[in-house]
């Protein structure tokens, strides 16, 4: 809960920063798999050290890949879909990646897999009756 009156509204998460040692192959995999791409808009910063942007097509949502070497810790991305396009999805990854992990919360559905370079990512769906009774027992 926040008490203090006067903390600025946050309006949504703008991009989240990805580390790849390949970044020419990691924009190859974004684009492929999960339909992100250069947001031509911002290509000057894709020097050395700046971040190269890649987005959906109504930029809702926008990452930021850095050429850096791995890192040992890293925080999942979570991307909301509701329960048709979890469907859709869970289908893709697995056409695409082979085995994914797909988890039933009791609440919400998800899919977790990773880039190449490690970097985890979940698919989550809050249609979770719904989903319950699509994907069967």
């Amino acid at each position: 809960m926040n008490t203090s009156p006067k903390t600025p509204k946050l309006e949504s998460i703008d991009h989240v920063h990805v580390y790849t040692p390949d970044r020419a192959h990691a924009e190859t995999w974004y684009d492929r798999v999960l339909g992100l791409t250069r947001v031509s808009k911002f290509e000057h910063w894709a020097t050395k050290d700046g971040p190269l942007f890649l987005a959906n097509p109504d930029r809702s949502v926008s990452i930021a890949l850095f050429e850096r070497p791995p890192l040992p810790t890293r925080s999942t991305i979570a991307f909301r879909v509701n329960g048709q396009d979890f469907l859709a999805w869970r289908k893709r990854l697995r056409e695409m990646l082979g085995k994914i992990d797909e988890v039933d919360h009791d609440s919400s559905w998800s899919l977790y897999f990773s880039d190449p370079d490690g970097n985890p990512f979940e698919i989550t769906c809050y249609d979770y009756q719904w989903l319950k009774k699509q994907l069967g027992p």
